[in-house]
């Protein structure tokens, strides 16, 4: 691990003031993702802001009866909250399918939305990786890429987004709240959040520099039935092959997100239009223009079957 300096700040301004002051800078909470790449030379910031003291960990009830959560509030808190297990349960149980119950005790809703790939690639610095390294190449491109994504890649990466959280987050509606270093404060839309790899894949989100989460806004429960479904290779500490998230009405409209598939949580809102006609119609929207290799094809019925699944589930 390259050497760096360190120092703890109490509040969102003094955060965004000290990324200001020292060029290569990143900020630092639970760690459990920024701490694992720092080991392997992967993120070499200089300096590291200590973020987890900051008072943004509440989970609090908006003026049009959503929720506000908190950056800082940790997954298993979240999770466990009496609020979202009745009226968000989707986003409950997305956060109990991720990680370990040690790494939930760490993990932020901001780090959990800014988490970086898991793509093996990504991790073995020998390889090729333009997430890594822009311009290097990527090596997953005709190597193993069983894991990797059918849908919004490009011809500079192929790699998926890893978390269960913003896939519920996704077909919830969230919000995201920042504020910069000029105090300036703006809600993105988890939809426009993250970036499409296109010729620059390393460049993830619309995030500037320096730009600080401070919550995540949901609006207003929405009822109906909530599943999160997640097919993986083994039954716990284990990535998504594909993971479905869905909201079922009782006329049999609704909404759904996939995980697993793409750079981003995967929603097509005009694919959702075909729920009531079944899970076939509903996939061939959620996947148009899929592009496969030579190794994740199966993951174009896996989506189909897993939602065929999680609509009988919900219809009873």
């Amino acid at each position: 691990m390259k050497s760096f300096t360190y120092e703890r700040v109490a509040t969102p301004a003094a955060a965004t003031a000290a990324f200001a002051r020292a060029p290569g800078a990143r900020f630092i909470a639970g760690g459990t993702n920024l701490l694992d790449l720092m080991k392997l030379e992967i993120e070499t910031p200089t300096h590291l802001i200590d973020v987890s003291r900051l008072s943004l960990d509440k989970i609090e009830k908006t003026g049009d009866g959503g929720l506000r959560i908190g950056a800082m509030v940790r997954n298993t808190d979240l999770a466990s909250d009496a609020r979202v297990r009745r009226d968000y349960g989707l986003l409950s149980r997305a956060l109990v399918a991720g990680a370990s119950g040690q790494l939930r005790n760490k993990a932020t809703t901001a780090g959990n939305l800014l988490q970086r790939t898991r793509c093996p690639y990504f991790y073995d610095t020998n390889q090729p990786c333009n997430k890594r390294k822009p311009g290097s190449g990527c090596a997953a491109i005709g190597g193993f890429n069983r894991l990797h994504a059918v849908v919004g890649a490009s011809e500079a990466c192929i790699a998926t987004h890893p978390s269960d959280m913003a896939v519920a987050m996704r077909a919830l509606d969230a919000v995201v709240e920042t504020v910069d270093a000029a105090g300036k404060a703006r809600a993105i839309p988890l939809s426009g959040f993250y970036r499409a790899p296109g010729s620059t894949p390393h460049l993830e989100t619309i995030l500037a520099p320096g730009e600080l989460i401070t919550a995540v806004t949901l609006p207003k429960p929405v009822g109906g039935t909530h599943i999160y479904r997640k097919v993986r290779d083994r039954a716990s500490y284990a990535f998504a092959l594909i993971s479905v998230g869905a909201i079922v009405q009782k006329d049999g409209t609704g909404r759904v997100a996939l995980g697993g598939v793409g750079y981003q949580p995967w929603r097509v809102e005009a694919a959702e239009a075909d729920l009531p006609r079944g899970a076939k119609a509903v996939a061939a929207g959620l996947l148009a223009g899929a592009k496969t290799t030579h190794e994740n094809a199966y993951k174009l019925p896996l989506v189909e079957r897993t939602l065929a699944g999680v609509l009988a589930e919900a219809r009873g």
